[in-house]
């Protein structure tokens, strides 16, 4: 069984963009880079993460344009969604419990 995913800040920012997208229109690596704000010596490993946890599939364009590489889409698997949905939930549950009642 794969270690369980560690909510870091750039991976919710990776998660943020893969649950944004449309499923019609998956993201691509580089728009992921874009979307979340980071390099992609950041986000690839991060995709190489959840793609082995089983929370996201990939396929490659069918046809790449000329002079480019093929782009690699990623798509949060259904069951993916559901545990990033519910693993931030829990992550602002937690966060909540420890912020003073001041703030809340």
């Amino acid at each position: 069984m794969p270690p369980p995913i560690r909510l870091t800040t750039p991976t919710i920012a990776v998660i943020d963009a893969l649950l944004a997208a449309a499923a019609d229109n998956p993201p691509w690596g580089l728009s992921i880079c874009r979307d979340a704000d980071l390099g992609p010596g950041t986000v690839y490993p991060i995709l190489d993460r959840l793609l082995n946890v089983g929370w996201v599939t990939t396929r490659d364009e069918n046809s790449p344009h000329p002079g480019r590489p093929a782009r690699r889409y990623y798509q949060l698997t259904g069951t993916g969604r559901a545990q990033a949905h519910a693993a931030l939930q829990a992550r602002r549950n937690r966060q909540q419990a420890y912020r003073p009642a001041a703030e809340q």
